[in-house]
C-alpha cells in the first residue's frame, strides 16, 4: 500500500500563520510531511508527498496527482493524508478554539477506517490535550465536504493539527515535544491503518 502525503496551503496563500508570524502553515506542515514521510520509508513502507512545492498547487491539480497514482496501483492500494493547521480567526488575532481532529468525507467510508486509526493513536500521543469529535454517527472523525476527500478515489483524511491563533497550543506545536507527537500521529496511524489491511 502506498502513503500519499498532502501538505496544506502554500507561500502565496493570504493569512495561514499564526498571529504572530511564527508559524507559516505551509511551510509547518511541508516540514511535518517531509518528516513523515522520511520515517514511513525507514520503515520499510512505500509513501511521498504530493506537493513538493512551495506555492500553493490548485486543489483540482493535487485531486489528479493522487487519483493517477490510484490508477497505477488501484484505489484500495492507495491512502491519502492531508496535514493542516487550525485557526478560528483571519490569522489576526489570538482566539481561544483549541484541540487536534481528523476529517473525513461525509457517510460511512473506507476513510471511517483510516481516521479511527488516527483517533486511536491520538489519544495516546496528545495526552491532557483536547481532541475534537464528533460521535453523531457512532464513530470519532468530523465529517466535511471538503474537495480532496470527496475527488480522491482512495481513502483519505485531513488532520487538523492544534490551533495555531491559539497562543497555549502554538507553543506546543512549535515545540519539540509537540512537533514529535504530531508526525509520530501520522507515523503510526498510517501504519496501523496499513497493517489492517494487509
Amino acid at each position: 500500500m502506498k502513503a500519499l502525503i498532502d501538505n496544506g496551503h502554500g507561500e502565496n496563500t493570504p493569512g495561514k500563520r499564526s498571529p504572530d508570524g511564527s508559524l507559516r502553515e505551509y511551510l509547518y506542515t511541508r516540514e511535518i510531511a517531509q518528516e513523515v514521510v522520511a520515517r514511513l520509508r525507514a520503515r520499510g513502507y512505500d509513501a511521498e508527498r504530493i506537493v513538493c512545492e512551495t506555492s500553493d498547487i490548485p486543489l483540482a491539480e493535487r485531486v489528479r496527482r493522487v487519483n493517477e497514482v490510484c490508477g497505477r496501483l488501484g484505489a484500495k492500494n492507495v491512502l491519502l493524508v492531508s496535514i493542516h493547521c487550525n485557526a478560528a480567526g483571519n490569522g489576526g488575532d489570538w482566539m481561544n478554539a483549541e484541540g487536534w481532529s481528523c476529517y473525513t468525507s461525509v457517510g460511512q467510508t473506507k476513510a471511517d477506517e483510516l481516521a479511527d486509526c488516527f483517533y486511536k493513536v491520538a489519544e495516546e500521543k496528545f495526552v491532557g490535550r483536547k481532541i475534537r469529535r464528533d460521535l453523531s454517527d457512532g464513530d470519532f472523525d468530523l465529517e466535511a465536504g471538503f474537495y480532496m476527500l470527496n475527488r480522491t478515489k482512495c481513502p483519505a483524511v485531513l488532520t487538523e493539527n492544534f490551533f495555531m491563533d491559539n497562543r497555549r497550543e502554538l507553543a506546543y506545536v512549535l515545540s519539540t515535544e509537540g512537533r514529535e507527537a504530531i508526525v509520530a500521529t501520522h507515523v503510526e496511524a498510517i501504519i496501523k491503518y496499513i497493517k489492517g489491511n494487509e
